[in-house]
């Protein structure tokens, strides 16, 4: 069984910086699509940027481009956010997703628990 552990959030100002790793455990990490993704009370998940097995290639919404970037270290099996320029209307609750044929869809087989990030203004 595959699990995911995030850590990293917090609070943070307006224009700071955050960095969620995600650790993952019980699975061939190396070959899975790997992804965050998050949530805010009342609305759906939404992707935030995946990464491919070989971090060859790599996938952002249009609301993070350029201020977030998503990485791997297959060695370690974890994934990374950086979080840069932080806005208010980051702040929710970031998931990790790993092993997906459809990376920016929430068609995914593992979820983590989550961790918050709370963007001040």
């Amino acid at each position: 069984q595959v699990q995911l552990v995030e850590s990293g959030g917090g609070l943070v100002q307006a224009g700071g910086s955050l960095r969620l790793s995600c650790a993952a455990s019980g699975g061939t990490f190396s070959s899975y699509v790997m992804a965050w993704f998050r949530q805010v009370p009342g609305k759906e998940r939404e992707f935030v940027a995946a990464i491919t097995w070989s971090g060859g290639r790599t996938y952002y919404a249009d609301s993070v481009k350029g201020r977030f970037t998503i990485s791997r270290d297959n060695a370690k099996n974890t994934v990374y956010l950086q979080l840069d320029n932080l806005k208010p209307e980051d702040t929710a609750v970031y998931y990790c997703a790993a092993n997906s044929r459809v990376p920016t869809t929430t068609a995914y087989d593992y979820w983590g628990q989550g961790t918050q990030v709370t963007v001040s203004s």
